[in-house]
């Protein structure tokens, strides 16, 4: 083991991926864990950078040669993980892994790693806030809307089962927050 992993899930919409972006800005030695994909790529998306897009045959094969640290068959056929190779790359660099991944992964990584894992929940305000953003967004139909909404809440039941909880009601004050929380972290 070389370094510590940071891991951040939350409901979609929360803002942790907005954390994750500022926190990689700032003098920590972090460096971001690209996940792995069977979805098509999207036209601005750059494979290595954005995702690893693999097909669902490629996937699966990688799953049987167990290359894969976390992963998960979000709807049949469509699969997101972490490669090994990524703690493997981001270690090299001298850094720690920074994580932006479901609560099952979360926890699945925190299982693998207890003592090297620091998982973090971020949290929304509330679930009407949450919708708030998510409606902002504009990129919900009134279906998708209460799918998300259904996952967010099942997502937030799993909260105290994390090692921090991040109440995210204003990004300038939850980024230094967190900031604090993994400098010490890192440090022990």
């Amino acid at each position: 083991m070389n370094g510590k992993l940071i891991v951040f899930s939350a409901p979609s919409g929360a803002g942790k991926t907005s954390i994750v972006h500022r926190l990689l800005k700032t003098d920590l030695p972090l460096a971001f864990s690209v996940s792995a994909c069977s979805r098509s790529k999207r036209p601005e998306e750059i494979n290595g950078t954005d995702y690893y897009f693999l097909s669902p045959a490629e996937f699966r094969q990688r799953i049987d040669n167990k290359e894969f640290l976390e992963w998960e068959e979000v709807y049949p056929g469509s699969y997101y993980g972490t490669l090994k190779s990524e703690l493997s790359r981001i270690w090299k660099l001298g850094k720690h892994v920074v994580f932006d991944v479901d609560v099952v992964g979360g926890m699945n990584i925190k299982k693998l790693y207890p003592k090297e894992t620091l998982s973090v929940f971020v949290m929304p305000p509330s679930i009407e806030e949450l919708e708030a953003r998510l409606r902002y967004r504009d990129t919900e139909t009134p279906e998708s809307m209460a799918k998300r909404l259904d996952k967010a809440k099942w997502e937030m039941s799993f909260a105290d089962k994390f090692d921090y909880i991040l109440l995210n009601d204003n990004l300038d004050r939850s980024t230094p927050e967190i900031e604090k929380v993994i400098e010490r972290f890192i440090s022990e």
